[in-house]
Order: structure tokens, then C-alpha cells, then sequence
């Protein structure tokens, strides 16, 4: 399992939440049994609208392809992507591959049934 955490600016706000959002999925990781940590791929500074740019992100796709990562969790939709086709894009074909995505805010893992 791994985490992707992004902040859009550089702002000493937005870094805070950066390093708060990688401690915090680190030690969420590490704390459950059934997870074993995969990495944690943060990208900070950059917007999600262009997931070219995202090199963290990227990597972490990449790993999925590669078989390193059988799940992902993040903060919330925005966090994965703001462009909806791009997200809906990268879902599906992480789904494909039996890779999960967990939103934490909306409540919402790719794998089950009801999401």
C-alpha cells in the first residue's frame, strides 16, 4: 500500500499540510497489520489540474504498473486530481490492474462494491 499526498502551492499554510499529510499516512500505514507500506508519494507546490507535472505521482503509477502497489490512499478526490477525466482515467485502469484507490474524505474505495 502506498499514500499520495499534493499541496498546491508553496505557502507556509500548504507545506505544514504537506509534511502533516506524509507523517500522518506514514503512521497510518505502519499502524495496520494488513498494510505493509509501500512508499509515500507526495508532490508539493504543484496543481492537480496537470498530471504531467506531477513527478511523485507519476512514480507512484508507474510503481502500480511495475506491481509494487496494490492499493493507494489518499485525502480526497482533489488531492489524486482536479481534472475529473483524468482521475475517472487513472481509476479505471488502476482498477483494471486490481489496484484500489481509498478517498478518505468522500468515503470511497475503488475495490468495493458500493463505491
Amino acid at each position: 500500500m502506498a499514500a499520495y499526498c499534493r499541496v498546491s502551492t508553496d505557502s507556509e499554510e500548504q507545506i505544514n499540510s504537506y509534511t502533516a499529510q506524509k507523517a500522518y499516512y506514514t503512521q497510518k500505514i505502519e499502524e495496520s497489520p494488513d498494510w505493509e507500506l509501500a512508499g509515500i508519494f507526495a508532490d508539493e507546490g504543484i496543481t492537480g489540474t496537470s498530471m504531467k507535472k506531477r513527478k511523485e505521482f507519476n512514480r507512484m503509477i508507474t510503481a502500480c504498473k511495475r506491481g509494487g502497489i496494490d492499493l493507494i490512499l489518499t485525502k480526497s478526490l482533489s488531492r489524486f486530481a482536479r481534472n475529473t477525466v483524468d482521475c475517472l482515467e487513472t481509476v479505471r485502469m488502476l482498477k483494471a490492474r486490481g489496484i484500489g484507490v481509498i478517498f478518505e474524505k468522500e468515503n470511497i474505495n475503488t475495490l468495493t462494491e458500493s463505491s
